[in-house]
């Protein structure tokens, strides 16, 4: 996908300072968050626990932020952001996995883990045959 830019990068980490998320949580998908391109720079949008961080990275235009934040031992999944107008998302307790798929436009109330997101994002498309 040389020369292609996707909307949005997908961020998964297993750290978090939140105890009962690593009781509870698959290892490795205990918290997300998402880096949006805009007019060639990245928006780095976390929802944390206690407040949402938001950055733009100093990074030249086409800089590689998939491959480095892989190199950071994250895990990463290109997205496309769903501009399509909707209705109003439905009521979800507030998580990081809530407010990236705000942030994308997913409107899927059965995501409530960042495994499950992962998998959602990562899932082949079904073809009407299967």
């Amino acid at each position: 996908m040389i020369g292609i830019m996707p909307d949005a990068l997908v961020v998964f980490t297993g750290e978090t300072e939140i105890a009962w998320v690593r009781k509870w949580l698959r290892a490795g998908f205990r918290h997300c968050f998402v880096l949006v391109r805009r007019g060639g720079r990245w928006i780095s949008f976390d929802p944390l626990a206690h407040r949402i961080d938001l950055d733009i990275p100093n990074v030249p235009e086409g800089f590689d932020m998939g491959g480095w934040l892989r190199t950071q031992g994250f895990t990463v999944v290109s997205a496309q952001v769903d501009r399509t107008p909707a209705p109003p998302a439905l009521f979800a307790p507030f998580s990081c996995v809530e407010a990236v798929k705000r942030v994308l436009g997913l409107r899927a109330p059965y995501i409530v883990t960042p495994w499950r997101l992962y998998r959602h994002l990562t899932a082949r498309p079904r073809s009407p045959e299967s």
